[in-house]
């Protein structure tokens, strides 16, 4: 039984229980969400260490931070440092994307030691096993699937809807395909003059995620890779298929989200996240950035969290982060803590935004630290804790402006809020009302 068809069975699972508490929800109300595909709780049958998170429209805004080994760069060390990194600054979940070193060794550290669920793209993996990507075939795309669903996978990305017919699409683009495994799923069906694999056995694809409740992300192969290329035609054939194969895997009762776009322009982030709704039955939408421009090279995580933010803000339910090493290199641990804090940033003005149940009460409550000169409290509420204080103490670092009544901005004369403390405001309303 997948956590989909006990919730279409009136069941309300201990999972169910565990993210209501989290999320402070009603429990029925999660299972009926869950029931209508709304909300998705990936979470393997296998994964003994998962603490059960949600996706989708009634709970906050998520963050995936994606790691992993590289073929130029492996160190299971490395990649478990990363997962740390991770967990403290907030990730929701990780992705293992790894594509150098041992990666089942990788793979089962990273899932042992996680208590977020943790996603793969299992191509990688299977274009690995043989010398070239067109020598893959589909029995060994499914074998490595059901391996990684046995290891406790909870959700894989599948590029089932880059279909042969879309390829021409993409001729145009500046960029073509910038998807990983979209790229080696096109190259495969080049070579073979054939469809793409998963489609045709999706079947037997639903058939492995029903067995061990893996949660399916339906990849955006035909991802825009720059602005130019964005919501054109190649995109939004994909995003349609996908809304099919949306439907079949619900029948299943396989969980489903879809992954949307990486580089769109402001303007057209809003139609964006109301075509995926459209088209995929309000699937839980999962979005890489988007990035607004092109031109940032080291600050893309700037740039992809204005984009976060907004198209959180607009309805997307989790969002991928993006760190300062997109494409320039493989992210180090510096680099996820960068990417994560932009992202919580981004996922927690989203909920703003949203009108979010108790979602502003974070913020109430560091202002009124920040009005106190509470300048520990005020630490501890960050997003980053160790961040603000250490920029607090690069100038005033002595034990007494912990307790200061001013900033080394303003300094005691020029602070607006002590000067605004200072008045005698009861006094003052009284004058306005004889005035009045």
């Amino acid at each position: 039984m997948t956590q989909l068809t006990e919730a279409r069975g009136g069941v309300i699972t201990p999972a169910m229980r565990y993210v209501a508490e989290r999320e402070g929800l009603d429990p029925e109300v999660v299972r009926t969400e869950v029931a209508a595909g709304r909300l998705i709780i990936p979470a393997n049958v296998h994964h003994e260490a998962l603490e059960p998170m949600c996706i989708g429209a009634v709970s906050r805004v998520k963050i995936n931070a994606n790691i992993g080994a590289s073929q130029t760069d492996a160190d299971i060390d490395e990649e478990l440092a990363k997962l740390r990194t991770s967990l403290r600054y907030g990730a929701d979940t990780v992705m293992d994307l790894s594509t150098g070193g041992d990666l089942d060794a990788i793979r089962t550290s990273i899932i042992s030691s996680s208590p977020v669920p943790v996603g793969t793209v299992p191509v990688y993996e299977a274009v690995l096993r043989v010398p070239d990507p067109e020598e893959m075939t589909a029995d060994g795309l499914l074998e490595v699937i059901e391996k990684q669903a046995r290891q406790g996978v909870d959700y894989m990305t599948v590029h089932c809807g880059v279909l042969l017919e879309y390829l021409p699409l993409a001729a145009s683009r500046i960029t073509g395909i910038v998807s990983r495994g979209g790229g080696l799923t096109a190259r495969w069906m080049v070579a073979h003059r054939r469809q793409n694999p998963l489609y045709e056995r999706y079947d037997d694809l639903l058939d492995i995620a029903g067995a061990h409740d893996v949660t399916l992300s339906l990849g955006d192969g035909m991802r825009p890779g720059c602005l130019r290329d964005a919501s054109d035609a190649a995109q939004f054939a994909e995003l349609k298929t996908l809304g099919d194969l949306t439907l079949r895997a619900w029948e299943r009762g396989v969980q489903v989200m879809i992954e949307g776009p990486g580089h769109v322009p402001m303007d057209q982030i809003e139609m964006q996240v109301r075509k995926q709704k459209r088209l995929c039955h309000d699937a839980p939408f999962y979005t890489l950035g988007p990035l607004v421009v092109d031109v940032a090279p080291g600050y893309d995580h700037i740039s992809s969290a204005i984009g976060a933010a907004m198209i959180g803000w607009y309805g997307a339910d989790m969002l991928c982060y993006v760190t300062p090493a997109e494409h320039l290199s493989l992210p180090n641990p510096e680099d996820v803590r960068q990417g994560l804090v932009a992202y919580r940033i981004a996922a927690h003005a989203a909920d703003v935004a949203r009108g979010r149940a108790s979602a502003r009460d974070w913020d109430d409550e560091l202002s009124r630290a920040r009005f106190a000169f509470d300048w520990r409290r005020q630490f501890d509420l960050a997003i980053d804790p160790d961040a603000a204080r250490a920029k607090h103490d690069q100038t005033l670092a002595d034990e007494y402006f912990k307790h200061a009544e001013f900033c080394s901005m303003c300094g005691p004369k020029f602070c607006p809020m002590h000067n605004f403390r200072d008045v005698d405001w009861v006094k003052v309303l009284e004058e306005a009302k004889v005035s009045a």
